[in-house]
C-alpha cells in the first residue's frame, strides 16, 4: 500500500491507495506538522489493522510537508508539489482528462490539469478562513459546521440585491434572481442565520466565478472543485446555478476533501 499524506497549518489528510483503490481516508487535527502527520499515519495504521511492513511507499505534500524530514515514524517519505498533487488528485476523483481543479481551503488555489501538465494558475485569500472570520466578527459563530447549519436557515432576501430588485427586467441574460452585490441589501430585520447564508452565498460566488474565468482562459469546460467546503449543500447551489448560466460543468467528487492526498499516494503509482 502507498500512503498519501497531506498536512495543512491545522488539518493533516491521510489515505491508502492499493492498486489504485482508496483506503480509508482519515483526518487528524494538531498544530504542530511533525506531530501531526505522525499521529495522522499512526492513526491509519491502527483503524486499518496494518503493520510498517504493509507500507509499501510515504508520499506528502502540503505547506506542512517542509517540516519533515526524510523519514516519518522510521518509514521513509517522500515529498511532492502541492499543485501537482492537487492536480493528479482532482483528474483521478473526476475521472476526467482535463480540467480547471479547485482547492477550496483556508484560502481558494486554482490548477490548471491537462493530463500530466500541471500548472498553478493562481489562487484568492478568498475561501474558508474568510468565512469563518467574517462570522466571527459578525455573528460571534465560529464552528463551521455551526455556521453551515445556521446559514442553511437563512434568508438571502435580507442580505442580497438582485436583478430584480433594481429592474423590471432579465438584464441581458442575467435572471431576476441572480446577485447584483452581496450584503448590498443589508437590512434590520437581518439576523445570524442570514448573515452567515450571505457570507457563505459570497465566498461561494467568488470562487465560482474565478473558476470559470479560469476555464474560459484555458478554453476548458470542466471544474472539479475539492476540499472539505466542497461538500456544503450551499456551494452546490451555487455551482449549479452558475453551471447553467455560464455553460461550464462543476464536478464535486467523492472524497473532494481528500483530493490532494489522494494525488500524493497515486502519484507514486506512475500517474
Amino acid at each position: 500500500m502507498t500512503i498519501g499524506i497531506d498536512i495543512g497549518g491545522s488539518t493533516t489528510k491521510i489515505i491508502g491507495t492499493r492498486n489504485r483503490d482508496i483506503v480509508q481516508p482519515t483526518t487528524v487535527e494538531a498544530s504542530d506538522p511533525v506531530a501531526s502527520a505522525s499521529g495522522a499515519l499512526g492513526k491509519f495504521l491502527s483503524e486499518n489493522h496494518l503493520a510498517f511492513s504493509n507500507i509499501r511507499k510515504v508520499v506528502v505534500t502540503g505547506a506542512g510537508a517542509s517540516f519533515l524530514g526524510d523519514t516519518l515514524l522510521d518509514l521513509p517519505i517522500e515529498k511532492i508539489d502541492e499543485f501537482k498533487a492537487l492536480g493528479y488528485g482532482g483528474l483521478f476523483l473526476s475521472g476526467l482528462d482535463k480540467a480547471i481543479i479547485v482547492s477550496m481551503g483556508t484560502g481558494t488555489a486554482y490548477v490548471k490539469a491537462h493530463g500530466k501538465c500541471i500548472k498553478h494558475l493562481g489562487g484568492t485569500g478568498v475561501g474558508g478562513g474568510t468565512i469563518k472570520g467574517l462570522c466571527r466578527i459578525m455573528t460571534n459563530l465560529s464552528d463551521t459546521d455551526n455556521i453551515i447549519e445556521a446559514a442553511s436557515n437563512g434568508d438571502l432576501d435580507n442580505i442580497d440585491l438582485s436583478v430584480s430588485d433594481i429592474s423590471h427586467t432579465d438584464i441581458g441574460n442575467l435572471p431576476g434572481n441572480l446577485t447584483a452585490s452581496n450584503f448590498g441589501k443589508i437590512n434590520d430585520q437581518a439576523g445570524k442565520n442570514d448573515i452567515c447564508r450571505g457570507i457563505l452565498n459570497m465566498v461561494f460566488q467568488v470562487v465560482g466565478m474565478m473558476a470559470i474565468f479560469a476555464a474560459r482562459t484555458e478554453k476548458d469546460t470542466d471544474v472539479v472543485v475539492t476540499g472539505k467546503l466542497a461538500d456544503v449543500p450551499l456551494a452546490h447551489k451555487v455551482f449549479k446555478e452558475l453551471s447553467t448560466l455560464y455553460g461550464v460543468h462543476f464536478h464535486v467528487p467523492t472524497h473532494a476533501a481528500y483530493c490532494t492526498a489522494i494525488g500524493a499516494g497515486i502519484s507514486a503509482d506512475g500517474t
